[in-house]
């Protein structure tokens, strides 16, 4: 190849121009028809650059271009003879041999069959060859741990030998053989001129096979890590490979490569110098080297920014017509939220990467189908299924999202947790429900096994997922329809498989395939790719995006699958730990001497912790700021300034300019005609909160009580002292020994449901019977005074005005004895007497006491004090009549001032706010602070 020569050209566009004259050259006599050449590519994106240089650099009208090919089509056009094994076959005969030989106990016995298949395609890839005997293999796994044996290196040999040597002697071939016979085919059918494009070194396979093809015609090796070293400015970017062994295939010669230039010399020298030395070399022999024009760093405080900020550069980028864009993402967390931004932003993103199917709604639906099933209908499953869009989808969307809110509805009022049979009793005149209901019960029935093959268990899920409208749903969907390719042809090849496994063990392996395989939306056509490091090879793009680029991530060390330590791996000859990190080296400095403008973005900080930029990078920056004063850091100033200019707003709902002080108006449609003492203790707690709980009915859903809880205490409590007084109004009349046993009596009966379902109830039952003493010794006080029970659980309706009715249940109501008519309303708290009076102490601040008053034109009112064994009256210490009649009027004069556009502030105090579920609504945290 000859020099790189300065010009004014892209860079990427000088090294294909570089290729282009190595094989013009060779080719000159063929000239203009280069087909008897091929050409392998790291990937099909480098064809028309490389195209467009051929043409460029011949100047010719007209050029016919060399075979561009991929080894792995290359290898794909290779007629295959012999069938072969398919992994999800393998991986289940690797199941079997270890539930056979019982070596793993209750470990997940499919994810240690996928590691075993990991390493035993690695072996296979590399030619390696085990010992004939056990004993050999434990030799030399005892030398090159440089450790005596012991029981763990004797386990692990054993299980890597038998299991090699199991799957080696089935007699049939597997993907990796396959492969490698394909490539061997290549070989002896090679009879063009081979151009390799590198950027990394081959592995052993590859490596064969291109000596192998070099004994029948040409190859030559064009590696952009030797072409790159001839640039001065990538003189700095040689940091980054400095710990990079050396390039195991051979080495150009001068007239395949070109004469070295003096900058190259210069740049190897660097390699056996200090940092500081090699800052001063720089200094020297590249002054005008510097990187401030194309690569630059941003150290972002937290996710948030950092995606934020890529989001922003993103967008400058195509404002200023930028029309190939990469994203090369090392943190995934992040480049979700980027990509949330952009296409908040309306800017789509071709993900190169795809998502694995078991992160998809498409496969969430399956999994909640599935969960269902085992959980007996538990009602969360039930609920998170039927609200996926999936299922049903042979029914209109309105009439299928009706049927599952009234369900939800039903289920939450009910408090059912379980069992398809109990949600069937609640809807007996719900034909809709119902119809919904029987659809689960017969898709219920296709599950009739115990145990099945993998294949049979894949047949019930289909034809489950039939009767249920899934299949339809998932049709309509460009994921789906690949998931559902995947489930059939997983069922068509594990069909002559036998093995009979549970459904927990069969779900095990379907999470696993779920998590195995990927979704690629190729629907999207975007300037802006997100993509992977290896993925970049010899690929030019008009601006680079590196997220996420801390020392955790960047280099990855994702040991997932690895068996043996790194002087175990050597001695076997598999990859090391170092060789996986040298070609993370090589593809990152590749990506850097290919592309212009790159913007390197990483976390300084999270959660308040300092985090460290990748070590590959932080050598390149300390090393160019010693060289050139400058360490390429973006100032945060400038950027903190830029994200709060550019956050994207929308057009629809437009966000204040700060956060402040919610004050809605109701809309006199919107208001509410009748209204309980709860709803008017929210209005005088927070008008803000009775607007989201009343007027625009945000309430929260009803919650399933799974758990008990001191509410379900209080509701207990209550039925127990209704039953009771009504059997007994006049406790005067009786034994206190027979009060007491009938007490505990029916206490016994409305806790023995709630027992039954939950244990712990008892506990709440032994405390309510360590008040009961203490109760009836107050009720023969109260009735001492003269006061009789009347009646309990009262429901009422008041018309206040023609717009507004009041409306609740009292707890309970007296009357005097001595003929005066008098009534008291009284209202049970499980609660300590203190809290009541601190509640009544100012006059309006509670309202339920009043309200109960003025419904009964009465001027007595208390509430009842039960607290294990205090139980005492706690009365309002105002007049409870004119007490009364002020918060009815207050309560009209707000509705008053409501209907006619006075504003519902967001003022409640610090305890109102507390317990407040719609806190997330006014934002009190954010506008407090400012």
């Amino acid at each position: 190849m000859n020099p790189i020569p300065q010009s004014n050209t892209s860079t990427a566009a000088t090294f294909f121009d570089s290729v282009a004259r190595v094989i013009l050259t060779q080719h000159s006599h063929e000239l203009p028809d280069l087909r008897r050449t091929r050409v392998l590519l790291p990937n099909y994106h480098v064809s028309q650059p490389l195209a467009q240089s051929l043409a460029r650099v011949s100047n010719l009208p007209a050029v016919l271009l060399p075979q561009m090919v991929t080894l792995n089509d290359w290898v794909q056009s290779v007629p295959c003879t012999l069938s072969f094994t398919p992994d999800t076959c393998r991986i289940t005969t690797l199941y079997q041999a270890l539930r056979a030989r019982g070596w793993f106990a209750d470990a997940d016995l499919w994810s240690i069959a996928r590691e075993l298949l990991i390493l035993l395609d690695e072996l296979t890839h590399h030619h390696v060859k085990l010992p004939q005997n056990t004993e050999d293999f434990l030799s030399q796994l005892e030398q090159a741990y440089q450790s005596k044996r012991g029981t763990a290196m004797q386990f692990e040999a054993r299980v890597v030998y038998e299991l090699w040597y199991a799957m080696n002697n089935c007699g049939e071939l597997d993907s990796p053989r396959a492969y490698q016979q394909s490539l061997t085919q290549l070989a002896q059918q090679a009879e063009l001129p081979l151009y390799v494009l590198l950027t990394s070194s081959l592995a052993a396979t590859e490596t064969s096979f291109l000596e192998a093809y070099r004994k029948r015609a040409p190859v030559m090796i064009i590696d952009l890590r030797e072409m790159s070293s001839r640039l001065p400015e990538c003189a700095v970017m040689r940091i980054i490979a400095s710990s990079r062994p050396n390039f195991p295939d051979r080495t150009p010669t001068k007239n395949e490569s070109g004469i070295q230039d003096n900058a190259q010399e210069k740049a190897e020298e660097m390699d056996t110098l200090s940092l500081r030395e090699q800052a001063i070399h720089l200094q020297k022999h590249f002054p005008h080297a510097t990187l401030g024009h194309r690569l630059q760093f941003f150290g972002a405080h937290g996710l948030e920014q950092e995606a934020r900020a890529a989001e922003v550069q993103i967008r400058r980028w195509l404002l200023a017509g930028k029309k190939k864009i990469a994203i090369v993402a090392q943190d995934r967390i992040v480049a979700r939220r980027m990509r949330a931004l952009l296409e908040r932003a309306d800017v789509l993103v071709c993900d190169e990467t795809g998502w694995k199917f078991s992160t998809l709604s498409v496969s969430t639906v399956l999994m909640r189908w599935l969960d269902a099933l085992q959980s007996d209908f538990y009602y969360q499953d039930l609920l998170d299924l039927l609200k996926s869009p999936f299922i049903f989808a042979d029914q209109a969307v309105h009439e299928r999202k009706q049927t599952v809110y009234q369900l939800e509805q039903l289920v939450r009022r009910h408090g059912v947790v379980a069992h398809l049979e109990t949600f069937f009793d609640l809807t007996q005149d719900d034909v809709e429900m119902r119809e919904a209901l029987m659809r689960l019960r017969q898709a219920t029935e296709v599950w009739h096994k115990k145990n099945d093959t993998l294949s049979g268990w894949l047949c019930a899920l289909y034809s489950s997922l039939k009767i249920l409208g899934i299949v339809q749903g998932l049709n309509r969907d460009d994921a789906g329809i690949q998931l559902l390719q995947a489930l059939q042809n997983w069922q068509r090849e594990l069909h002559a498989d036998t093995a009979r496994v549970s459904l927990i063990d069969w779900r095990h392996w379907l999470a696993q395939q779920l998590d195995e395989h990927t979704f690629r939306d190729l629907t999207i056509d975007s300037p802006v790719v997100l993509t992977h490091l290896a993925a970049t090879r010899w690929r030019s793009f008009d601006a680079v995006l590196m997220l996420g680029c801390d020392a955790a991530h960047l280099p990855s060390t994702d040991n997932n699958g690895r068996w043996f330590n790194d002087a175990v791996r050597t001695t076997l000859g598999l990859p090391t730990r170092e060789v996986n990190l040298a070609q993370q080296r090589d593809d990152l400095l590749a990506l850097l001497a290919m592309n212009d403008t790159i913007l390197v973005t990483w976390q300084a900080s999270k959660s308040g912790e300092a985090n460290l930029l990748s070590p590959c990078f932080e050598m390149l920056r300390a090393l160019h700021e010693l060289a050139y004063g400058d360490d390429l850091t973006i100032k945060k100033g400038e950027w903190d300034t830029l994200l709060e200019n550019t956050q994207v707003r929308s057009a629809k709902f437009p966000l204040p300019p700060a956060a402040v002080m919610p004050a809605p108006v109701a809309l006199s449609d919107l208001i509410p005609r009748r209204i309980s003492a709860s709803g008017y203790n929210s209005l005088v707690a927070c008008p803000y909160q009775f607007y989201a709980r009343h007027v625009l009915h945000l309430n929260e859903m009803d919650e399933v009580r799974e758990d008990v809880e001191k509410r379900d205490y209080g509701e207990w409590a209550h039925d127990i002292l209704r039953r009771f007084h009504d059997q007994y109004q006049i406790l005067s009349n009786h034994l206190l020994a027979d009060l007491d046993s009938a007490l505990l009596r029916i206490s016994a009966e409305v806790f023995a449901p709630a027992i039954q379902r939950d244990y712990l109830a008892r506990a709440w039952l032994l405390r309510w019977q360590q008040a009961i003493p203490f109760y009836l010794e107050t009720q023969i006080e109260i009735e001492a005074e003269g006061w009789r029970y009347q009646s309990g659980e009262v429901p009422f309706e008041l018309p206040l005005t023609a717009d507004l009715l009041m409306h609740g249940r009292l707890d309970r109501v007296d009357v005097q004895s001595d003929g005066r008519n008098a009534v008291r309303v009284l209202d049970y708290k499980m609660m300590d007497a203190t809290r009541l009076r601190n509640k009544l102490k100012e006059a309006g601040e509670d309202v339920q006491l009043a309200c109960y008053a003025f419904v009964y034109e009465t001027d007595a009112a208390a509430f009842i004090s039960i607290e294990k064994d205090k139980v005492i009256t706690v009365e309002p210490p105002q007049d409870v009549a004119e007490l009364a009649q002020a918060n009815i009027e207050r309560l009209l004069e707000v509705f008053a001032q409501m209907r006619s556009g006075v504003a519902l502030p967001a003022h409640g105090v610090t305890e109102a706010c507390q317990y407040c579920e719609m806190r997330g609504l006014c934002r009190k945290s954010e506008w407090n602070e400012r």
